[in-house]
């Protein structure tokens, strides 16, 4: 139950042909000599693709992209909900409470092929850095300043993930 007047579903993004990614970039483990690589466009339907190959040679292994959502306050919501399409693999959902933080909450989901809702309870986003958990709280932050999703399954891989909307409820 949201209370205090606050609305029951915020649109965190709404893709449509119309979408501006002007906000959305990529982050791939070029950044520490690998050669993955990805991109993030708007497919024919007007659908976010975010596509790709992620490869473990020279240490590396992942392919991300991100949102820099300003500030989205998330007093009163519990979720975060996903609608996308997968190829079938694990991919991980990501917050940062603060931008300039080193650490990200993370929660992994899988895909199933086919369009679905993923449901990430906000309580359940655990600290990592580098792939490692953090001995820190789980998501407790009354706001966000980006939003990311990876895919890093320590194996070479090409990768396609749809996404139709992103919100909180």
């Amino acid at each position: 139950m949201v209370g205090m007047g606050l609305p029951a579903i915020t649109m965190i993004f709404n893709f449509d042909s119309a979408s501006d990614l002007g906000k959305w970039y990529t982050v791939n483990d070029t950044v520490m000599g690998g050669i993955s690589s990805s991109r993030f466009e708007l497919n024919e339907e007007g659908h976010a693709l975010f596509t790709g190959n992620v490869s473990t040679a020279n240490n590396g292994g992942f392919a991300s992209v991100r949102f820099d959502a300003g500030h989205i306050k998330t007093e009163g919501f519990t979720h975060i909900i996903l609608k996308i399409k997968g190829d079938g693999s694990t991919y991980q959902f990501r917050l940062k409470h603060q931008k300039s933080d080193r650490h990200s909450y993370v929660y992994d989901f899988d895909t199933s092929g086919k369009w679905e809702s993923i449901t990430i309870p906000l309580s359940e986003l655990s600290p990592q850095f580098r792939g490692r958990k953090l001995s820190m709280t789980d998501f407790e932050e009354d706001a966000f300043e980006e939003l990311g999703i990876l895919i890093g399954n320590k194996k070479d891989q090409s990768f396609q993930l749809m996404i139709d909307q992103i919100r909180m409820e």
